[in-house]
Parts: structure tokens; C-alpha cells; sequence
């Protein structure tokens, strides 16, 4: 084994040694010029791994790579070898609001046919006034202290008579779909009421992270709701 060793360490040394004659008797112009690209290789090696070392420091805030590597790995062993994904938080670059349907939930309930046509156009209208977060119908989404709408003002913004749109709230909200909370407002000298809609029939805000006060609220529901396919908590 020793003796191979030796054997490709002197063929290896022997083409080395006959490369460099082979140099030496070239003429000092093609000399030159090889010396100059092989430098010019090298410098060009050594600035693209500059860039590289230094994009990685911009990608990581001037952290090393290294320091990265090993935080990395250490992470992967906490959590039992499973792939890892690290990366900033963005600030949001816009500020549009939107209500999402769970489409799934909506084709459970049109199958068993759950919802008339009168609750299904009052859901759709209404969904432009659900305030984010909160899912209660209120009267601005682009105000940061939004205020509940009264079943008589959710008349107003429908255009309808309070006699067309009160016998649906009622109905959504013996369904589950709609949810009733005294506001300790008077309207009219009566007890206010603010609405808030099932966040898993539709929802605007994190489906990942519905408030406690809405768990809270549909936490009981009419059986058939109890079977919707998807469940946000």
C-alpha cells in the first residue's frame, strides 16, 4: 500500500517537473502571455468569490455564512432533522381589505341547502362592510375605531325597510351564521347590538389566527354547522 502511494506521489511530481521544462523552453512572449492569463484567471477567481462573500453578507445583514450555516444546523436538530425555512418579515405593501369565503364550507351548505336565496344575497351585500379582524358588520373597514352597524343602519346601507331585513338576521343567527353581542350603546333607547359573522363561513382576517372573542361566540352552533368540512378552530 505504501509503495503505491510513493508510486503516484513520483508520477505525479515527474509530470509536474516535465510541465515546467516544457515552460521554461517556450519563448519569453508566449511565457508572458500565460503568465498573464493564468493571473488574470486567478484575480478573476478571487473577485467573483469576493462578490459572493459579500452578497451573502447582504443577504444576512453582515452576518457570516458560516455563523449562518451552523444556526441553521442547530435549528434542524431542534426540530428533529425536518427542512427549515428562514426568512424576514415584510411589511405589508398594501392596503386592500378583503373577506374570504371558506369554499368548502359554502359547497357543504349549499348541498344541504342551508341558506335561501334572501340570506345568501344579504351575506354577499354585507361582506364589504365586515370589519378586519373583528368579522362585525360595522359602518367604515378603513377606519382604525369602526363602529358596529344597528340592524336599522344595515337597512339603510342595503336599502331596504327594516321589516325586509330583520327576519333574515334573525334567521342567520338561529343558523350560526350571525352572531349577536350587546354593544352598552342605546338606540332609540334600546339596547344596541353589534353582528358578527361566522368567521368560518366568511372570514376577513388570519385564517390561521381567529380572535378568542369569535371562538367564543360560534364555540356553539346548530348541529349541521357542527359537520362543516373545514373548521378554523
Amino acid at each position: 500500500m505504501s509503495d503505491s502511494f510513493e508510486k503516484k506521489r513520483l508520477e505525479r511530481e515527474a509530470k509536474r517537473q516535465k510541465k515546467k521544462e516544457e515552460f521554461e523552453a517556450l519563448p519569453g512572449g508566449q511565457k508572458a502571455i500565460i503568465r498573464g492569463s493564468s493571473s488574470a484567471s486567478k484575480n478573476a477567481r478571487v473577485k467573483d468569490l469576493n462578490k459572493e462573500k459579500q452578497s451573502l453578507k447582504n443577504q444576512y445583514h453582515g452576518v457570516d455564512s458560516e455563523e449562518v450555516n451552523e444556526a441553521m444546523k442547530t435549528l434542524s436538530k431542534a426540530t428533529g432533522g425536518k427542512e427549515i425555512y428562514v426568512g424576514t418579515k415584510r411589511s405589508p405593501k398594501s392596503k386592500v381589505k378583503f373577506a374570504q369565503l371558506i369554499q368548502d364550507n359554502i359547497d357543504y351548505l349549499d348541498g344541504i341547502d342551508y341558506l335561501d336565496n334572501k340570506e345568501i344575497v344579504f351575506l354577499w351585500k354585507i361582506s364589504k362592510r365586515i370589519g378586519f379582524l373583528s368579522n362585525c358588520i360595522v359602518d367604515n373597514i378603513h377606519t382604525r375605531n369602526q363602529t358596529p352597524l344597528t340592524q336599522t343602519q344595515i337597512s339603510q346601507v342595503l336599502n331596504r325597510t327594516k321589516n325586509n331585513v330583520n327576519p333574515i338576521i334573525k334567521s342567520l343567527i338561529d343558523k350560526g351564521i350571525i352572531a349577536r353581542s350587546e354593544t352598552g350603546l342605546e338606540d332609540n333607547n334600546a339596547r344596541a347590538y353589534a353582528l358578527f359573522v361566522n368567521p368560518n363561513i366568511l372570514f376577513a382576517g388570519d385564517k390561521d389566527d381567529v380572535n378568542l372573542t369569535l371562538r367564543a361566540m360560534f364555540k356553539k352552533v346548530p348541529k349541521e354547522l357542527k359537520n362543516l368540512p373545514v373548521k378554523l378552530f
